[in-house]
């Protein structure tokens, strides 16, 4: 089912990109518009979603490829973990194995007004340490200093529940090469169906109140440096940690396991760096 649908994402995709740039090219006149695009490469020390540990061993090589055309865009991004180790979050098949273990396929439309940005959209996750899964998105950003940005995130498959994020970015310009950037992000997660139920540790079971609080933090500080006008290089260091107690806390492992139970069933939110190096590419 998850390589049909993935194929299916992959086809589609394929058919309305060419369509983009066909439109591109034959635009005429004063309101023609350019298909624009980015390929970039991170390869960073772990991978850390919303707070929770995908890989924390070896390094993550995540590979995304885009293109927009008149607000519309698409986007692939994907995942290859060189220690793949399972995680209260993620459990892999393979311990101790690399491997590509996640395919994430974006389609969205932005609405731009002066300086207020509105996007909407629909992410695909195409994971192989968890249940594939679906959202639906809406985002609203502003372009002003630190640049704040209010985004929910509806998951309508697996995990249904509703994620909150705002985020603040910021960079300051050295000279034409480097740029210092920086930025924060905060989370709320809202969990719905009986999968969020939370750890009770005199039943020793998951059955608790559904998950709800605020979830994770994310400082981070990096410098963009132009190597040329469309090739950067962005060396970059993100500080993760819970937002709450709840968000955070862990339990001793059960007898015969390694990994503890958490309060939150998808996971504990950590304290955790995660550092390394993106390559941006703009078309």
């Amino acid at each position: 089912m998850r390589t049909r649908k993935i194929l299916f994402m992959v086809f589609t995709a394929l058919i309305f990109l060419p369509t983009l740039c066909v439109m591109g090219e034959e635009a005429k006149g004063p309101e023609a518009a350019p298909v624009t695009g980015s390929a970039s490469l991170g390869v960073y020390n772990r991978y850390i979603f919303r707070g929770y540990e995908i890989g924390k061993s070896g390094l993550v090589i995540q590979p995304s490829l885009s293109a927009s055309y008149r607000g519309f865009s698409v986007t692939f991004w994907g995942n290859l973990d060189t220690n793949q180790r399972n995680t209260k979050t993620a459990a892999f098949s393979n311990e101790f194995k690399k491997g590509w273990d996640e395919t994430d396929i974006t389609l969205s439309y932005t609405y731009t007004r002066d300086k207020l940005s509105l996007t909407g959209g629909y992410i695909y996750y195409g994971t192989k340490y968890a249940d594939e899964t679906e959202e639906f998105f809406i985002s609203a950003a502003y372009d002003i200093v630190s640049k704040p940005t209010l985004s929910i995130y509806r998951d309508i498959n697996s995990y249904t529940g509703t994620y909150i994020n705002l985020s603040f970015s910021h960079s300051v310009p050295f000279n034409k090469t480097f740029a210092l950037d920086l930025g924060a992000s905060f989370g709320y997660f809202i969990g719905d169906s009986d999968y969020w139920r939370t750890y009770q540790p005199s039943a020793g079971t998951y059955s608790g109140a559904k998950y709800q609080g605020f979830h994770d933090g994310m400082l981070k500080a990096g410098l963009s440096i132009n190597v040329t006008k469309a090739f950067v290089v962005q060396p970059t260091v993100q500080y993760w940690f819970p937002l709450s107690g709840n968000a955070g806390r862990e339990y001793p492992a059960p007898a015969g396991a390694d990994i503890k139970d958490s309060y939150n069933p998808n996971g504990p939110v950590n304290h955790n760096f995660v550092y390394g190096v993106g390559f941006v590419y703009s078309f």
